[in-house]
């Protein structure tokens, strides 16, 4: 009995090592065959509107910066004498990143493509898969980056100054102070000088303890069969992993390179913030310190860093912990907002596939945006609170002022019914569509969600707190759906009533306000534009098919009424 175990083991090692060595030929085949094409289409595309519109930018961040209340004539003046430096800063590195994209997308996407298919059960399937998958829908995917890179270009960064531009009037001005000028610029050529050779020097130092580091974590899960080699069908994408490890580790080290621009120029920021050239100075020095701890957090070095960490924030001396430049103590002593960036894969015990299924993706919570948006403007259409003539001008609007009452209400009247749904559920987060709850345990750990999640939910506790009734509920989703147009709230019978009381009524508008800042925030996100118009088409196809089956249904209505 023995034996026929370890045969049997011994037959499924062959295969899976078969199954491995033919998916990586067939990959790299793939990948030379389908990428040039995809490459090629994501460069010439992204880099055609890089340049395309770069007049447009110039123009619309020059009129952006003059029309604005925020600062004062010298600082304009200053701000415009530096656009084109930024600018040519933009021009490099958006060049340079969009090559290495279409690149890694172009070849590897094919590749990792072929070892996805391994996830079907169905054999026939299986072989069918690895054929296929990563050969049109890479040179389609290609095609949708470009889109999505255009609407970023074209539609985003014009309502990001829009925003920037009709702020409210700041009880302060930013002045400028000519005095701090040559601090600012000797701070950020200060930061290029020394943070860009620093982040590469460390990243360079430890990139080899994170290659072998990472090889042993993969290797010792393959012997133990833990993490992603717990199923045996992820295994050859677990394989390829090993594979594409020293590529993963060249990333980090590109991104690396990449944010210590960034991280560098800030110290001009910071010197103007502090009004102190010595704490720009100190900003460029602290920020090594915070790179090189930040490493050591992520590969499990020791903690702490040897470079010195020289405070550069007035903060109250109660905030920062005792502690020196070095060791456990001084980890957080002089913690900053800034913290740098690098993509470095976590290295901890991986988690299987089946216990990854029980957490909450990001593409879920997008999924649920997306759906629950179609379903509450189903519900709008045959309710009559919109109109199909209502989706065609969003659809043939030129900028976010046009169709607001499906650009930003409809997603607003969504996001209201899901609080709405979470509060009557009595959940801890927020309830989606299919039942799953987000809450602080299970949500996504991104950076970018915190940014709406936490606002969410103290939103959806104030609407909590307030027991509003159902009229006053009804209320509130007119005022979400149709913001200050009053003509198309008086047209809407839904059954609400004006609140009685003044303070219900303006916290219904203050939560309206907020909930129409998240939307807007939202919809500049990547992809976001390109699901949310696929969504009012898929509106009005269901309206004409609501339309077409009225049409058809009438005859035949008024032949019975005939016979009655």
């Amino acid at each position: 009995m023995d034996a026929l175990i370890n045969l049997e083991d011994w037959w499924k090692s062959v295969y899976v090592l078969f199954a491995f060595c033919s998916a990586f030929f067939l990959g790299a085949l793939k990948g030379f065959l389908v990428g040039p094409i995809a490459c090629l289409i994501l460069i010439a595309g992204n880099v055609g509107i890089i340049l395309g519109l770069l007049p447009a930018h110039i123009g619309w961040t020059i009129y952006a910066v003059v029309k604005t209340n925020r600062y004062d004539i010298p600082l304009k003046v200053a701000i415009l004498f530096a656009l084109p430096a930024l600018f040519g800063i933009w021009l490099g590195l958006s060049i340079a990143g969009n090559v290495l994209v279409g690149i890694g997308y172009g070849f590897f996407t094919p590749w990792i493509s072929t070892f996805e298919a391994f996830r079907h059960d169905n054999e026939s399937k299986k072989i069918f898969h690895c054929v296929v998958d990563g050969t049109w829908g890479t040179i389609k995917g290609s095609c949708t980056v470009v889109t999505d890179f255009a609407d970023i270009c074209y539609h985003s960064y014009p309502a990001f100054l829009k925003e920037f531009r009709e702020s409210p009037q700041s009880n302060e001005v930013q002045t400028l102070r000519l005095i701090l000028v040559p601090g600012c610029i000797i701070a950020g050529v200060m930061g290029l000088v020394v943070d860009i050779p620093l982040f590469t020097a460390i990243a360079i130092v430890k990139s080899p303890y994170m290659l072998l580091k990472g090889w042993f974590r993969l290797l010792h899960d393959l012997v133990s069969r833990e993490g992603p080699f717990l199923e045996t069908a992820c295994i050859p994408i677990a394989g390829l992993t090993i594979l594409m490890w020293p590529i993963i580790v060249v990333g980090s080290i590109l991104i690396s390179i990449f944010s210590s621009f960034f991280i560098g120029l800030y110290g001009s920021v910071v010197v103007y913030q502090e009004r102190s050239f010595r704490r720009g100075l100190a900003y460029v020095i602290a920020m090594v310190a915070e790179f090189d701890e930040y490493t050591n957090d992520w590969l499990y070095l020791r903690e702490g860093t040897i470079f010195p960490r020289p405070r550069y924030r007035k903060v109250k001396e109660e905030s920062l912990s005792s502690g020196g430049n070095n060791g456990a103590g001084g980890k957080f002593s002089y913690a900053s907002p800034e913290a740098p960036g690098m993509f470095i894969p976590n290295l901890a015990h991986s988690v299987s596939v089946r216990e990854a299924i029980h957490e909450v993706k990001m593409v879920q919570i997008w999924e649920h945006m997306i759906r629950s948006c179609e379903m509450r403007g189903k519900e709008l259409l045959n309710s009559g609170a919109i109109t199909p003539s209502e989706l065609h001008e969003y659809l043939k609007a030129k900028n976010s002022s046009e169709g607001a009452t499906i650009s930003v209400g409809l997603p607003c009247y969504s996001l209201l019914h899901t609080l709405l749904n979470s509060i009557k559920a009595g959940s801890n987060g927020l309830l989606l569509i299919d039942g799953v709850e987000v809450n602080y345990w299970n949500r996504p750990k991104d950076k970018l969600l915190d940014w709406f999640f936490n606002p969410i939910m103290v939103l959806k506790e104030q609407i909590r707190v307030l027991k509003l009734e159902e009229s006053e509920i009804k209320y509130l989703e007119k005022v979400v759906l149709f913001g200050s147009n009053t003509r198309r709230m008086n047209a809407w019978d839904n059954g609400s009533l004006l609140p009685e009381d003044a303070l219900i009524g303006a916290q219904i508008q203050g939560i309206s306000r907020r909930m129409i800042g998240m939307v807007r925030g939202v919809s500049k996100l990547p992809t976001y534009r390109r699901r949310f118009r696929r969504v009012v088409k898929d509106l009005i196809l269901y309206s004409q098919e609501n339309d077409g089956c009225h049409g058809r249904s009438s005859p035949s209505s008024v032949a019975s009424s005939e016979e009655v």
